[in-house]
């Protein structure tokens, strides 16, 4: 973002940790007004109660975003109180450590997808509909490395993020004359929580190259800041020494 974009409306959902936290902070920090999102009351308060610490206030609504009332309600709070939303970053995923074909179950996959793809078009339904009366609008959608190149992540966590893509391209390709444009990005390996739910730990001479939930949040400011002529459908992002 620019000082051009200072003032805008930004809706982050899974601001609890990681890459979404990082990306709240830094949206507050360039000056948007931010609505972070997330299941966990506690973490969001500490990122409030660190983000007006350092000067740059912003809002916390606690949600699950597989409830559909739940995103209902961010949307319309949001718009309550500042009458429109220009951005919306959907940064919620989760991962489980039994995630191979033999230890999946049927539970767990209608997990993995109600939480990383079907929270996301919950979203999206919900703030299309806000983003073409205000004349348009940006959603980011935050999806992985592992869908260029696949690995051992687990075949839910893969197809739920493959999933992603499309929800995206096709938002874009229906609302483009609407003024909705659309970016997903995919991050390699990050060094947050998630990580934790591995099967097998990650060695920390591998966490020391990875990337900072920073960088992502950079290349979500860098797309935000865009113009509203220019769209960046993709973005991969890798660390450069893996």
């Amino acid at each position: 973002m620019n000082s051009s974009d200072t003032g805008k409306i930004a809706v982050v959902v899974g601001a609890s940790s990681g890459m979404g936290r990082a990306i709240a902070a830094a949206l507050a920090a360039a000056g948007a007004h931010v609505v972070a999102a997330a299941r966990r009351e506690t973490a969001l308060r500490e990122l409030q109660q660190e983000a007006e610490s350092n000067g740059h206030p912003l809002e916390i609504i606690p949600v699950d975003t597989t409830v559909q009332g739940d995103v209902e309600r961010l949307i319309e709070e949001t718009v309550a109180k500042f009458g429109r939303i220009d951005l919306l970053v959907y940064a919620t995923g989760t991962n489980i450590p039994d995630r191979s074909l033999d230890a999946l179950s049927p539970d767990t996959w209608e997990m993995m997808l109600s939480t990383n793809l079907t929270g996301a078009f919950l979203c999206t339904r919900a703030v299309v509909p806000v983003m073409r009366a205000g004349g348009g609008g940006l959603i980011v959608y935050l999806s992985t490395g592992a869908v260029q190149m696949p690995d051992v992540s687990g075949v839910a966590y893969q197809a739920s993020k493959h999933g992603l893509t499309g929800l995206a391209h096709g938002t874009r390709v229906e609302e483009k004359a609407n003024g909705i444009r659309t970016t997903i990005i995919f991050p390699g390996l990050c060094d947050t929580e998630i990580l934790d739910k591995r099967p097998t730990p990650t060695p920390r001479e591998v966490l020391d190259q990875a990337l900072q939930p920073q960088d992502v949040a950079d290349a979500v400011l860098f797309v935000a800041g865009l113009p509203a002529r220019a769209v960046v459908p993709e973005l991969q992002l890798f660390p450069s020494r893996l």
